[in-house]
């Protein structure tokens, strides 16, 4: 259905852009509306004259209402206001003398009425007051002159028919309705002409130092500055139309953006630090204000952005800070960072109920080199301390400088229990008195230090910081005591443990040296207790703590490198063993299983070592049967791989140990060489009672079974377990209830006695 208030919107927005403000369109609206209403009333009168013959007449408001239509195509054409504007003004003034020539003055009285009305509307629409002042008292001047010749004009008028009086009267009351209608849209004027001052002024401040950003409410920004242009890099082409997004620099989270957006939502602005990626992908932090511009009834228009970089400031205030917490001649952190970090470890300690540990560590003789080689040779050495004692801790640890030469470590997250955590402090402090008694070189001098190290050990609450930095330091004093190059601890425990272990340590070097070390046998049978071999267990025979188990010295040679030396020597008495064997009918069929480790096993050199030791007794490598743990196998899978084909080659035979207590993946099962599972003692040992353990079991037997690889258990102790074994399946069996191990003169005589 045809809505004339549609179209006539329709129309009026023709001269709209998306940018226009409200009281922009206001003004458009206004200049939209003259030419129409006047315009049209002008055509319809010029054309009722051409009608009655009055050509000249008629051809006077023709003329307004062609260069009205005309103003108006260019103004939707252009959107510009200025020269429809003008066109309009020209013609509001000349309106009351176009009229009243085109009536011959006949209704002077009338017109002067238009022109009342439409003089000071002119003046207030597109005049400033003072100069609207002058123009209405202009135009009141020739309202006057008008009046006074209006006789002399009706005297030569042509009187019009009555209709077209009718019709001018007509016209005359839309002309000033028309006027009314523009005099109320202007009434505030005043308010206006202050409004668009506001917007000079805020055009002038949209320029400043702080780079701005406009959006409507989606987000699409609509204009920015040049600060925002040289501060971000994108130009207006490439801003206008994006969104924010595209400064995004990805350290922030959803959270914090919806953080934000909900905090505007609510009060309407927000403000805070953010970083933010310039075009050239450059990420620098800056201080962002975002104000929300509502409408009077609170619904959201646009986004202000307001944003200055502060790169330089955050550059300020690290260096600040840094000065603050940081020693300035080695960069390490100063005490006051130190206490910091140290009450965050008692925090951590507490929450994870690991130990952790404090190390003082001071420069023996410093002030001797100070004193002889002057304070510039010792900051160098101080920076060299300061670089090693960083190559030397783990990544979360923290290494300080106290002052003068003396230096402090804190280790975080250390193992649950005392003695574990004592046996890590100490590691890392031997490594710091290693590296730190290499040779420096300071300028053109060669010098060689020594440390004296006092360590103590915290855990949760017990002790408070202060504490902890006392009892380190009488340490460290009591490591000078001790003739300094050496690491003391504070707890006299923890120190007693430490000195056994070191005790072992070097006894165990001489355990290979004077060949402590020696193999028991314990035997494997088949299910009708037939001995179809043995496995070699060391034992360390010490001269004065008697008999060693395995478990009390096989994790030391491991951390300390000593299990290379012990696992060869493992191997070559195995084959020995082997080779002895050969000559008795009893023995001469026996496989004989030896235990590998990982670090063994990936030496490069391991194959040739096993084929060495083959040739050299000449055993058959088909009895020699090495057992691995999961963790050799995880270790370097491709390596593995290659190592033990090399191995299988030989003949030698595979038992994978304490299967089902690690890793166990049916992948290398399918991948490695193996002949043999070994289902650990663990799984055995409540096979009787425990039916997860039953389970267990089963599973592993039918793994084998599927992947053709006999299976043992270890562990059997009991007839019980022997039957349930036999009747899973498992036909080979190792433990207690069939020998323990022992020498090999015993493990012989038992093989004799049947």
């Amino acid at each position: 259905m045809f809505a004339p208030k549609n179209w006539l919107v329709r129309i009026v927005e023709l001269g709209f852009l998306p940018t226009d403000d409200a009281d922009l369109r206001l003004k458009k609206v206004a200049l939209t509306l003259v030419p129409l209403i006047v315009g049209v009333a002008a055509f319809i009168w010029g054309s009722i004259y051409f009608l009655l013959g009055h050509f000249l007449s008629g051809s006077i408001p023709m003329s307004y209402a062609i260069i009205s239509a005309l103003s108006l195509i260019y103004f939707f054409k252009t959107k510009k206001t200025q020269f429809i504007q003008y066109i309009q003004l020209v013609l509001v003034l000349l309106l009351p003398f176009l009229l009243m020539w085109s009536l011959g003055g006949f209704s002077a009285g009338s017109m002067v009425m238009i022109w009342a009305i439409f003089s000071p509307i002119a003046a207030l629409m597109y005049l400033e007051k003072r100069a609207a002042l002058k123009w209405f008292f202009a135009y009141f001047l020739l309202i006057v002159i008008s009046v006074l010749i209006d006789d002399y004009v009706a005297a030569h008028a042509t009187l019009l028919p009555e209709l077209a009086r009718n019709i001018f009267y007509l016209l005359n009351m839309g002309c000033a309705s028309a006027g009314l209608y523009l005099l109320v849209s202007y009434a505030f004027s005043e308010e206006k002409r202050a409004t668009e001052a506001d917007l000079r002024i805020a055009a002038s401040a949209f320029e400043a130092q702080e780079g701005l950003m406009v959006t409507d409410a989606n987000g699409v920004i609509l204009r920015v500055n040049q600060a925002f242009i040289d501060t971000t890099g994108y130009t207006a082409v490439e801003a206008v139309g994006q969104t924010p997004r595209i400064l995004k620099s990805g350290r922030h989270d959803a959270d914090f953006y919806r953080e934000m957006w909900e905090i505007i939502a609510r009060t309407g602005k927000w403000q805070g630090e953010i970083w933010d990626r310039r075009k050239n992908g450059e990420v620098y932090p800056k201080w962002l204000t975002i104000s929300a511009v509502k409408q009077d009834d609170g619904i959201v228009t646009h986004y202000v952005g307001s944003h200055f970089d502060i790169t330089e400031r955050k550059a300020a205030e690290e260096q600040i800070k840094h000065l603050a917490y940081y020693d300035s001649l080695t960069g390490l952190p100063n005490r006051r960072m130190l206490m910091d970090r140290l009450h965050q470890a008692l925090a951590v300690s507490a929450r994870n109920k690991r130990y952790g540990g404090v190390l003082i560590i001071d420069l023996d003789n410093f002030k001797a080199l100070n004193d002889t080689l002057g304070h510039d040779i010792g900051d160098l050495l101080l920076r060299q301390v300061a670089n090693r004692l960083e190559q030397c801790v783990r990544e979360g640890d923290t290494v300080a400088r106290l002052g003068g030469d003396e230096f402090v470590v804190v280790l975080e997250n250390l193992s649950e229990h005392k003695f574990e955590a004592g046996v890590q402090v100490e590691l890392i402090g031997k490594k710091i008195l290693s590296l730190l008694s290499q040779p420096c070189q300071l300028a053109e001098y060669d010098y060689r230090t020594t440390t004296s190290i006092g360590a103590t050990l915290f855990i949760n609450h017990q002790s408070s910081m202060e504490e902890l930095m006392k009892q380190a330091d009488i340490a460290m004093y009591h490591a000078k005591k001790l003739g300094r190059d050496t690491l003391y601890f504070f707890d006299p425990q923890m120190q007693k443990a430490i000195n056994e272990r070191v005790s072992m340590e070097r006894e165990l070097r001489k355990a290979l040296e004077h060949r402590q070390f020696r193999l028991y046998y314990q035997v494997q049978v088949d299910s009708s207790r037939r001995p179809l071999g043995a496995e070699a267990l060391i034992r360390w025979d010490h001269p004065e703590r008697g008999m060693i188990l395995p478990g009390q010295f096989i994790p030391l040679a491991e951390e300390n490198g000593l299990i290379l030396p012990i696992g060869q020597w493992v191997l070559e008495s195995a084959c020995a063993q082997l080779k002895a064997w050969e000559k008795n009918a009893l023995t001469r069929d026996l496989v004989l299983a030896v235990n590998v480790c990982a670090q063994e096993f990936c030496m490069a050199e391991f194959v040739a070592q096993v084929h060495a030791n083959i040739q050299r007794h000449g055993v058959n490598p088909k009895l020699l049967k090495l057992e691995l743990t999961e963790t050799v196998l995880l270790e370097k899978m491709e390596e593995t791989i290659l190592t033990m084909n090399a191995l299988n080659e030989l003949g030698v035979q595979f038992s994978l140990d304490d299967f089902g207590t690690g890793y166990s993946s049916l992948q290398y099962l399918k991948q490695l060489p193996l002949d043999q599972l070994k289902i650990d003692q663990s799984f055995v040992r409540d096979i009787t009672v425990d039916t997860s353990d039953k389970e267990i079991v089963r599973t592993i037997i039918a793994i084998a079974q599927s992947f053709k690889l006999d299976v043992i258990a270890e562990g059997v102790e009991t007839e019980e377990q022997r039957q349930f074994l036999i009747e899973s399946g498992c036909h080979r069996h190792q433990g207690y209830l069939f020998g323990k191990p022992v020498p090999i003169e015993e493990f012989e005589a038992m093989l004799r006695q049947g």
